[in-house]
């Protein structure tokens, strides 16, 4: 029968390789692309509204999570608690390396929460340099609420500062010996107590959707190529078909001088 072929070990292995890669395709790297390009739309509404609306004090949303209202201004009135200071290590910020410090900040009638203060170049190149003073007493803040960062490693002490992996909420007030509330509020320029203020990400739609696309036409192009072969295997003629599995002995060296002098002579 021509579909013989189907059967055999390579055949099979041709096929479970590309049905796996088109699975792949379909149902993990397209839907992981057009995730991140939903998140990424999501992202960019939030902080195009953030820009257009006024901050609104932090203890109206304290029974929302931080990823819930993302990129909102709040105001915040209370005071910095230096002494559980952190510095999250292992940062990029247009395009350099950074630290960026990140301070509790006890609120006058609420929670404890987590104030990024913004970021500081590292002194030659790894080390942490000498950090700004904070304000003492009670001060106003306007601040961008985040959510936490999902690196969960301890922190440690390097060169006189506590540092982290991450700007996590629970890893900081765990170094710090303080119950902070989850998430953490973003410092905008000019407030009291800020390094370098962070940049807002660029508002753009990235390159997710059309990556996505992308993986979309490899699979397809895939499955288009396994069934152009098999269509041409089904065919008569095809080189499966010709196999007959039986191997030809090649001709060895003596052999054929041998059969050249046993030949007549033309």
């Amino acid at each position: 029968m021509r579909l013989k072929f189907l059967l055999q070990p390579g055949w099979l292995a041709l096929t479970l390789v590309v049905w796996v890669f088109a699975g792949a395709c379909f149902t993990l790297l397209a839907p992981w692309q057009f995730n991140r390009d939903t998140e990424r739309d999501a992202q960019n509404n939030a902080v195009t509204s953030s820009l257009r609306t006024d901050p609104v004090p932090v203890t109206t949303l304290l029974d929302r999570s931080n990823a819930d209202v993302e990129w909102r201004r709040v105001t915040l009135t209370g005071r910095y608690l230096p002494d559980g200071q952190a510095v999250a290590r292992l940062r990029t910020v247009q395009g350099e390396a950074a630290f960026e410090v990140l301070t509790p900040f006890e609120l006058t009638d609420g929670p404890t929460v987590l104030v990024d203060r913004g970021y500081v170049r590292p002194v030659n190149g790894i080390k942490v340099p000498d950090l700004g003073p904070v304000p003492t007493g009670d001060v106003t803040l306007v601040a961008l609420a985040r959510r936490d960062e999902s690196d969960t490693r301890d922190a440690f002490q390097e060169d006189r500062h506590r540092q982290v992996y991450s700007v996590n909420s629970a890893v900081v007030g765990r170094a710090a010996g303080l119950d902070l509330r989850p998430g953490y509020f973003q410092l905008t320029e000019g407030q009291p107590g800020v390094e370098q203020a962070l940049p807002l990400p660029k508002l753009d739609a990235g390159p997710f959707f059309s990556y996505a696309l992308q993986w979309i036409a490899f699979g397809a192009m895939a499955l288009g190529g396994w069934l152009y072969f098999t269509v041409r295997e089904v065919r008569p003629g095809g080189a499966l078909q010709a196999d007959t599995g039986k191997k030809v002995r090649r001709k060895s060296v003596a052999e054929q001088l041998a059969e050249d002098e046993a030949a007549p002579a033309r």
